[in-house]
């Protein structure tokens, strides 16, 4: 371990995606996603690794502003590692809502999902995701914000750094 590796057990894997929609959520064309969300969100929140995730009183996060876009939603949890993350993502109810993601949202050239360590317990804001993703977007994957295909071990990574 150099001596800016910190052991995993110190961070945990923070995640953003957006999505726009591509009609209401309150719309036919949308009924399907929106009535799995709870069923989705109770499996998240059940699952091995899940830590966290942002959500109003309704229970979702779909009426959060994110990137200054009434179309936008945004998703925002943390998770012990990547694999307990995908493990959840690639599996049951959401899996299948992975799947049909073309019906319900619109397809976005730039990235919608980043990734980065936080120190345990750290709830990380929308300010901040909005931040991570638009670092994403400009620099490509670095350990301040990255994705599961480019992923980078957790430690103490600021903006510009490169690392």
């Amino acid at each position: 371990m150099t001596d800016t590796e910190q052991p995993a057990s110190l961070y945990e894997l923070a995640q953003v995606n957006i999505a726009r929609l591509k009609a209401p959520l309150d719309s036919p064309q949308l009924k399907d996603f929106v009535d799995a969300l709870d069923p989705v969100n109770a499996v998240a929140d059940t699952s091995d690794g899940f830590v966290w995730r942002l959500q109003e009183a309704s229970g979702n996060a779909t009426d959060v502003p994110v990137l200054g876009d009434d179309w936008l939603i945004v998703n925002l949890s943390t998770w012990r590692d990547a694999d307990a993350l995908t493990s959840f993502m690639y599996r049951g109810q959401h899996r299948e809502l992975l799947s049909r993601r073309r019906e319900f949202f619109e397809r976005l050239q730039e990235a919608v999902t980043a990734l980065w360590w936080v120190p345990t317990g750290h709830r990380p804001t929308v300010a901040e995701a909005e931040e991570r993703l638009l670092h994403l977007r400009s620099h490509g994957p670095t350990g301040y914000a990255f994705t599961l295909q480019s992923s980078f071990p957790p430690g103490e990574v600021r903006p510009g750094t490169g690392a």
